[in-house]
């Protein structure tokens, strides 16, 4: 996967959760997370909070399921 497919899934997508993208992409979730950085840096891209997604604070739920990008432009 190159940078230019990742934008062109998110730009479809709007709003993706990295789990997501991992299955979609079947790659190593931190590879996918530097790939989202460089879209980042670039303002195209924003990480959302997703704390308390399931209303209470144990934390067990996983990052990857949790954590929430979007397409800003």
């Amino acid at each position: 996967m190159i940078l230019s497919d990742l934008r062109n899934y998110l730009q479809q997508q709007r709003r993706v959760v990295l789990a997501d993208l991992v299955n979609h992409f079947d790659m190593d979730p931190d590879a996918i997370r530097g790939m989202l950085n460089k879209w980042i840096s670039k303002g195209k891209v924003r990480k959302i909070s997703a704390e308390n997604a399931c209303g209470t604070t144990c934390c067990k739920c996983d990052p990857v399921q949790t954590e929430i990008y979007e397409w800003v432009e």
